[in-house]
C-alpha cells in the first residue's frame, strides 16, 4: 500500500469498508496549507471569539475529511460531528480532471474532480489534495485496469478506422447505375418509382390524326406529324362537304 499525507489519516480508517480483495492504493485529505485564509479572517477576529470559533471549525472540517483510492473504488469520507461516506467504483468513472487557484498553484494543492457516465455534474471531488495532478493520475491507472485489460485505447481507434475503411470501399465499389450499396457492400436495386425519367419527358409527343374515309389519308403511326399535315386535312374536309355546305361558306 502507498499512502499520501499524514500517518493518523492511514491508521484512522475504521469508517471503511473494503472488499474482500481489494487493496488501499492512496490515502490523504485536504492540505493543512489550506488553513491560511481562514488564520488571516479568524486571528483578527479571535477578539470577540467569533475568529477562534472560525479557526477551530475549519481545522476539524479538514482533519475529518479523508479522501481514498483503492484497486475497485474511490472513497470520500467528510463530516465532524456526522459521518458522510461516498463510494465510486472505477467501472463507473467516465472523465477525471484537476483544478488549481491562484494560492493552490503556489503552494501546489487543487481539486480533483470526477464524473460518472450519465451522472449530473461532477460526482465526486477531492478538495485541496496535495499534488493534484499525481492523485489524478492514480486514479486514472485504476480505471483504466477496469475498463477493458485486453483492449487498450489504440486497438479502439483502429477497429473504428477499419470499418469506415470497409464502408467507403462499399460504397465506391458500387459504380453500376441504379444500385445502391447495403453497409456489407453488397449491391440493392433501387426501387421503381413509378415517375417518368427527364429522357421518358423530353421524347416528342405523337399526334394522331381523325380518322377519315379516305385510307390513304391515314399516317402510319410509326411517323412523326409533318407540320402541313393539319392544312392538307383542312382541304380534304372541304372538298367532302356537300354543295350546300360550299354555298353557306360562300354566303
Amino acid at each position: 500500500m502507498s499512502a499520501s499525507g499524514d500517518a493518523a489519516l492511514e491508521r484512522d480508517l475504521e469508517w471503511l469498508s473494503l472488499e474482500d480483495d481489494e487493496e488501499i492504493v492512496w490515502v490523504g485529505g485536504p492540505d493543512r496549507r489550506t488553513l491560511l485564509p481562514t488564520l488571516a479572517i479568524g486571528i483578527p477576529l479571535s477578539i470577540v471569539l467569533i475568529g477562534i470559533l472560525i479557526i477551530v471549525g475549519e481545522y476539524l472540517r479538514i482533519r475529518n475529511t479523508v479522501y481514498v483510492i483503492t484497486d475497485g473504488a474511490v472513497y470520500r469520507k467528510t463530516g465532524v460531528l456526522s459521518r458522510d461516506v461516498k463510494r465510486i467504483d472505477h467501472e463507473k468513472v467516465q472523465d477525471i480532471s484537476y483544478s488549481q487557484s491562484a494560492l493552490g498553484s503556489t503552494f501546489g494543492y487543487g481539486t480533483v474532480q470526477l464524473t460518472t457516465a450519465g451522472g449530473a455534474g461532477v460526482e465526486m471531488a477531492f478538495r485541496s489534495v496535495p499534488d493534484p495532478r499525481t492523485v489524478q493520475q492514480r486514479i486514472s491507472e485504476q480505471v483504466g485496469r477496469h475498463r477493458d485489460p485486453g483492449q487498450g485505447e489504440g486497438d479502439v481507434l483502429e477497429e473504428i478506422l477499419t470499418e469506415l475503411r470497409a464502408i467507403r470501399t462499399a460504397v465506391e465499389g458500387s459504380d453500376e447505375p441504379g444500385e445502391v450499396p447495403d453497409i456489407d457492400g453488397e449491391g440493392l436495386l433501387e426501387p421503381d418509382s413509378g415517375t417518368d425519367t427527364e429522357s421518358d419527358r423530353r421524347k416528342p409527343v405523337r399526334r394522331r390524326q381523325p380518322p377519315t374515309d379516305d385510307p390513304e389519308s391515314v399516317d402510319d403511326d410509326s411517323s412523326e406529324t409533318d407540320p402541313t399535315d393539319d392544312r392538307l386535312l383542312e382541304d380534304r374536309s372541304l372538298e367532302d362537304r356537300p354543295p350546300e355546305d360550299e354555298d353557306r361558306n360562300r354566303r
